[in-house]
């Protein structure tokens, strides 16, 4: 027996999806937040520009002081 076919909006299907990931989602840890944080702030310290205002390759190690 087929099944009715049932239309539903998109609109409709991703707040559904979005909703039943916030409430299935635990809420984040202090520790958590902190790392992920400091991950943020590594990655964008690697993105700064070197000493001439052009961005460093990622291989390249700043020079020592």
């Amino acid at each position: 027996m087929p099944t009715p076919k049932h239309d539903v909006p998109m609109r409709d299907l991703l707040a559904s999806c979005a909703a039943a990931s916030a409430v299935s989602t635990p809420p984040e840890t202090a520790s958590a937040a902190e790392d992920r944080q400091d991950a943020q702030d590594s990655r964008h310290s690697e993105d700064a520009p070197g000493r001439h205002g052009a961005p460093r390759p990622r291989d390249e190690r700043p020079e020592a002081a």
